[in-house]
């Protein structure tokens, strides 16, 4: 969790200290290895999240070292299967537990904001198929990658603030699914957390009444 919020808060005030590219392939880089440290416990799992993780993890560190086309389309298309399989993992261990624990929580804000950046790397991936996906405003040290982050994160949020807007059919059928799928995962998620919460306290009452 705090890779990713390094991810898509702190690396934009460093744009002006670093190359901001760096700095998001840094930070990317640590989500992923995170992620694989995060299901070791399971070898099968841990197997399948290196095999996901390491394409995209070459990709971007390989970017830097020699100039290869559409190199930047590669590893948001190889990062995809690895944040799904991710948010898959950690949504089942989720729906798996009966108590609302510190892990729980933790790991329901995680599936959140993967379902950010997973979003973000669907737009970056649409924009360079089809260029002009996106009207937005490039100014700065801010690339692609950044400005569909954020704009991932708003569409979750429902917050539309306009400044980047989906142009053709097939973004903004992302956009709207993405939308929907933000604002059914809060609903549903909090009312297995209150329900289990619930629960758990008519059990330690019945316990203490005993």
């Amino acid at each position: 969790m705090v890779c990713i919020l390094l991810y898509l808060v702190l690396a934009p005030f460093f744009s002006d200290f670093v190359k901001i590219r760096l700095l998001m392939d840094f930070f990317l880089s640590a989500i992923f290895l995170s992620g694989v440290y995060a299901v070791s416990e399971n070898k099968r799992n841990t197997r399948i999240a290196l095999l996901l993780a390491l394409p995209m993890f070459i990709s971007i560190w390989l970017s830097h070292v020699v100039k290869i086309p559409n190199i930047d389309l590669m590893i948001h298309v190889f990062g995809m299967p690895f944040l799904l399989f991710m948010i898959v993992t950690i949504l089942t261990f989720i729906f798996k537990t009966h108590q609302v624990t510190r892990d729980v929580i933790a790991a329901s804000i995680v599936v959140y904001l993967l379902i950010g950046i997973l979003w973000g790397f669907i737009y970056t991936a649409l924009n360079f198929i089809e260029p002009g996906s996106f009207s937005y405003n490039e100014s700065g040290n801010a690339n692609q990658s950044s400005i569909f982050a954020y704009f991932s994160l708003v569409t979750l949020t429902t917050l539309g603030y306009g400044d980047v807007a989906p142009l053709t059919s097939r973004a903004r059928a992302f956009a709207v699914a993405e939308a929907v799928i933000g604002q059914m995962y809060i609903a549903i998620l909090i009312a297995r957390l209150v329900g289990i919460h619930i629960a758990q306290q008519m059990s330690g009452k019945n316990k203490k009444d005993k």
